[in-house]
């Protein structure tokens, strides 16, 4: 076997066994949003508690799982490749003692000036009597959530590097079920305790995060870890780390400009809008997460340890490899979502508080999101490759053009579209944001093959074309159940799902697209020895 075929496999296998985990995590995040829309609707209440969420969020991808997770296995990997396991856990413990400090001083930093950073993300928000109090209120409540998922992020690093990706995929899935039993359990004990119902949900994202730190461990102590409190300043792998996140953090801090900005724009739309927004993303967040993070996850490791044997034609191949896939998956997934928005957001969304007006609304922005849906996964695969070369100033730098354009975009387009400019903004923006990193990657590896990627493109786009006319060709067919009863509209919504699949999948094995045969061959073996486990 070929290295570039046993890289294909290697990637193709790790990214299954994500895929298959983070679908679980993204189903159950779907009931999680599914409550909260039920619960809460698209209003006040849910608009306050996705301000508060977003700031430890914010720090989290700032200091934590975003930047740290990057450097981390990139350091880990190559210590793993070339030093002592003593050594490697050694770092291992020095960073998660280091992190387990500066996050926690963070925390409770943010916690004192929880009022004037509620004020900053969304200052529209004092406009509505008791909204900034009870945004402040969730922000203490949740700001903890940021220590646990940076830890988690450090772990499943380590899991990653030495070969296991499912269980720390499989992690965000706890989370998801302590947000819903945990929440839901406080939402409905707290008001008798004279507390708001969305401050028990709060609590069940907390109780969450703890969860997917928790239940990686039994499997990091099997690689034979053990963790040793120590604290050593001085450890130059813990300084090429924090150098590596150094400009991560740079970049993700234009992410994080960005956030802020789209959420002051869309507090400025009226109640509903940042919930219509948060909505329509974690539906996009879906496929993201399945295929794009899915395999940046499973390239990650590979990159970093081709780099650290400057292998750079492999990398080549590896990185073509991973985008071809992507590519595969996501594009669909894209004519999926604008095809089918509404029905969509109907069948999982429109029940208790979430009225069909609030359907049409998000499903709008479903749309204009969608368009980006391809390249923010395709820059979840690039972004890795620029730190396996240690290049990391790019993507920082295609960031800051990312900030610029997206706050010109919305300002000349808000006043007309209200909140969907933001979606149609940030779509734009991570289409330039891909296009910028392709061009610097091809000239920093010295050129890569473009002719093999786009002949994958031609045959990915001749299936997508009989997928859309498969969707087009049978809507009619099922347009009555799709406007009846939760079964009626399940059922037809799977039926166009179905012989879409089905076209998409024979036109793509006719026109033999291998990354494609082997992901669906390695899934369906994955999923064979889990039913006779």
């Amino acid at each position: 076997m070929t290295n570039k075929t046993s890289n294909k496999n290697t990637i193709a296998k790790s990214a299954a066994a994500v895929s298959i985990a983070v679908m679980c995590s993204r189903v159950l995040g779907l009931v999680r949003e599914q409550i909260f829309a039920g619960l809460f609707g698209a209003g006040m209440t849910y608009d306050a508690f996705i301000v508060a969420f977003r700031i430890p969020n914010l720090l989290r991808d700032l200091f934590g799982e975003g930047a740290l997770s990057a450097a981390f296995v990139t350091v880990f990997t190559a210590y793993d490749t070339t030093r002592t396991k003593e050594e490697t856990f050694r770092l291992a413990s020095n960073v998660l003692t280091f992190i387990l400090i500066l996050l926690s001083l963070i925390t409770l930093l943010a916690m004192y000036f929880a009022e004037p950073l509620v004020h900053l993300l969304a200052p529209d928000f004092s406009l509505v009597t008791g909204k900034v109090e009870l945004t402040q209120k969730l922000t203490r409540i949740m700001l903890p959530f940021l220590v646990f998922i940076s830890l988690s992020a450090v772990v499943m690093g380590m899991l990653n590097t030495k070969g296991k990706f499912f269980v720390p995929a499989i992690a965000s899935s706890f989370f998801n079920l302590g947000s819903i039993i945990g929440g839901v359990s406080f939402a409905y004990i707290l008001p008798k305790y004279g507390q708001p119902a969305i401050a028990g949900m709060a609590i069940g994202t907390l109780l969450g995060g703890l969860m997917q730190l928790g239940i990686q461990i039994p499997t990091l102590l099997k690689t034979g870890f053990r963790y040793k409190p120590i604290l050593d300043l001085r450890d130059p792998g813990l300084h090429r780390i924090l150098k590596l996140m150094i400009p991560a953090t740079i970049g993700l801090s234009a992410t994080q400009i960005n956030i802020f900005v789209n959420t002051g724009f869309a507090s400025t739309c009226g109640d509903g809008a940042v919930s219509w927004l948060y909505y329509a993303f974690r539906l996009v967040q879906l496929p993201i997460g399945v295929f794009g993070v899915a395999l940046s996850i499973a390239m990650l490791p590979i990159l970093a340890k081709q780099a650290a044997r400057k292998d750079i034609a492999q990398m080549k191949k590896t990185m073509i490899s991973s985008l071809t896939l992507v590519f595969a998956l996501t594009l669909p997934a894209t004519a999926w979502l604008m095809l089918l928005s509404e029905p969509i957001i109907r069948v999982i969304f429109e029940r208790g508080a979430f009225t069909s007006f609030d359907t049409i609304a998000t499903a709008q922005t479903l749309t204009f999101f969608s368009i980006g849906l391809f390249a923010y996964s395709a820059n979840k695969i690039l972004v890795p490759a620029f730190y396996a070369l240690d290049k990391t100033k790019y993507p920082v730098i295609a960031s800051f053009i990312a900030v610029g354009l997206n706050i010109v975009i919305i300002y000349f387009t808000i006043d007309r579209f209200q909140h969907l400019a933001i979606a149609f903004s940030t779509s734009c923006t991570m289409l330039i944001n891909f296009i910028f990193l392709m061009v610097v990657l091809y000239r920093s590896m010295g050129g890569f093959s473009v002719s093999t990627l786009l002949k994958a493109l031609v045959k990915i786009a001749i299936s997508c074309l009989g997928l859309i006319l498969t969707v087009l060709l049978i809507q009619p067919l099922v347009a009555i159940t799709l406007s009846g009863n939760i079964l009626q509209q399940v059922f037809g919504l799977a039926s166009l799902f179905l012989a879409s699949s089905i076209s998409y999948g024979a036109l793509l094995y006719f026109l033999k697209l291998e990354e494609m045969n082997i992901l669906l061959t390695k899934i369906g073996n994955k999923l064979k020895r889990q039913k006779t486990a």
